[in-house]
């Protein structure tokens, strides 16, 4: 739309004479409270900043489809996996997870990756990470973690000694730290690496079965990562170095893609396998459980306005469509609350309203009222339920498939308590080349840490996952492998 002769206006669409000068008593001043122009101005520039988010405050994102390459009719009724062929719109929003809004991208972090499936269900968020696994497995433990990640309230500086001292004492993370201390702790590009689920989930199909399920990004650009001294030399001279790289790939033509692969297992597997398949600081073994192909995923647009897009988008764990549910995995269970809840703080009540985070169907429920809320709040309809009136009721044809649960109400751990073995295989799985790099990125990780306790007893983990692991970290901090464990 051309821009000739149009007329700046306040918020309310009054047209404004001056934009140069303020409203003074005398050309000296003092400036006039009526100029509401000028308060308005400045209001609203004190306002331009919604609260960061939390965690993965710093982000870059894409708008894209999803097309559909192998029918899941058979495990799941969710209609964007029904019928070969099917395309998706979404949108993904890729984020580091521990920085500020203003920190460099090519630190050594998780990567966020969030999809947003604008279904003709409704919306479904996958919302993960670059990696397979997490440092803990209960929500519980979250917040405690990611203060260890953020900044000491005294010094306002990052804190090793916190760090560590939190990883040693929760050795469930051992399998993590491995994976982010390794080569894929920092990517070369967003496009350069995989993206998962995480967490296991459960689907559905149209006759009530139910089956378990684990969802794999593979990159079609290849898996590549960036050496320690690339990313240090970038974090000063270009901290938006991913941000940019999307963008203009995009903007170039070159859409970066993903195929999405699956992992199924079957419902009554979860009480033999051998690691507790809810633990999202373990793996499904792709020996029991292949890859299966579901689909591509490609970005072809950049968004029109960052804040308006990426910014504002909100993904939850919890925004499912029919066939698509929950599994008892506990670190999702309370993801299922926190991440919305973090919305309704961070972008208000009616974030769902946003075009971003829009979904493609019209809703129809009895939310009414809450700041921002720009479209008709529901006119003069019927504003509660159940009601008489003809206003939208319950499809008992989209309840959940149901799963038999049992026990006492406690608060307790999981069963499998094995944090070794798994960080182990992938200790073994790396080229000696990458073993290196993996031990001197730990080695100058921990050197910082202030107490030798604290370095012993990390030690300790890795050499109970491989005697070689501990000892070569050992070994680098100038310390021995506690007599205790060996």
């Amino acid at each position: 739309m051309s821009n000739v002769n149009k007329h700046l206006t306040t918020g309310t669409g009054a047209p404004v004479g001056d934009n140069q000068n303020s409203m003074t008593a005398g050309g000296r001043g003092p400036t006039l409270i009526q100029d509401v122009h000028l308060l308005e101005k400045l209001a609203h520039f004190n306002r331009e900043r919604v609260p960061e988010r939390v965690v993965h405050a710093k982000g870059a994102g894409a708008h894209g489809y999803f097309e559909l390459t192998n029918d899941m009719s058979k495990y799941t009724k969710a209609k964007l996996f029904n019928g070969v062929g099917k395309r998706t719109p979404m949108f993904i929003r890729f984020s580091t997870v521990a920085g500020e809004l203003g920190s460099a991208d090519t630190v050594r972090d998780p990567r966020g990756f969030a999809v947003k499936f604008y279904t003709e269900e409704g919306n479904y968020d996958l919302v993960g990470n670059n990696t397979p696994i997490f440092f803990i497995r209960d929500a519980i433990k979250f917040p405690d973690f990611i203060h260890t990640q953020k900044r000491d309230p005294r010094t306002h500086l990052k804190n090793p000694n916190a760090v560590w001292d939190f990883w040693s004492l929760s050795p469930e993370s051992l399998h993590q730290v491995t994976y982010l201390m390794g080569d894929r702790g920092i990517p070369a590009t967003l496009r350069h690496m995989n993206g998962y689920g995480s967490h296991t989930f459960k689907w559905g199909n149209a006759e009530g079965e139910a089956v378990w399920v684990k969802y794999h990004f593979i990159t079609e650009q290849g898996v590549k990562n960036m050496a320690n001294d690339v990313a240090a030399k970038l974090a000063g001279e270009n901290p938006d170095y991913h941000t940019e790289d999307l963008f203009n790939a995009i903007e170039n033509g070159d859409f970066p893609a993903w195929r999405l692969h699956v992992q199924i297992m079957p419902l009554e597997d979860a009480n033999t396998y051998r690691f507790d398949p809810f633990d999202v600081t373990k793996v499904w073994s792709h020996k029991d459980y292949p890859l299966i192909e579901v689909g591509r995923m490609v970005l072809n647009r950049n968004p029109e306005n960052y804040f308006a897009e990426v910014e504002q988008a909100t993904f939850s764990p919890g925004t499912m469509v029919p066939g698509i549910e929950a599994s008892p995995d506990k670190m999702l269970q309370g993801r299922l609350f926190a991440y919305s809840d973090a919305h309704r703080y961070r972008v208000g009540a009616n974030h769902n309203l946003l075009p971003i985070n829009r979904p493609k169907v019209e809703a129809q429920n009895y939310q009414r009222d809450g700041a921002m809320r720009f479209d008709n709040n529901g006119g003069g309809s019927v504003y509660y339920e159940p009601n008489s009136f003809g206003g939208p009721k319950e499809a008992p044809q989209y309840k959940q498939t149901p799963f038999e649960v049992s026990g006492e109400a406690a608060q307790v751990a999981y069963d499998h308590n094995d944090h070794y073995t798994q960080a182990g295989n992938l200790y073994r799985l790396m080229s000696e080349d990458e073993r290196g790099r993996l031990v001197e990125n730990i080695v100058a990780a921990m050197k910082p840490v202030e107490r030798d306790d604290i370095k012993l007893r990390q030690i300790q983990h890795f050499y109970k996952a491989d005697q070689e692991y501990g000892e070569r970290v050992a070994k680098g901090l100038n310390l021995q492998v506690p007599q205790e464990v060996k």
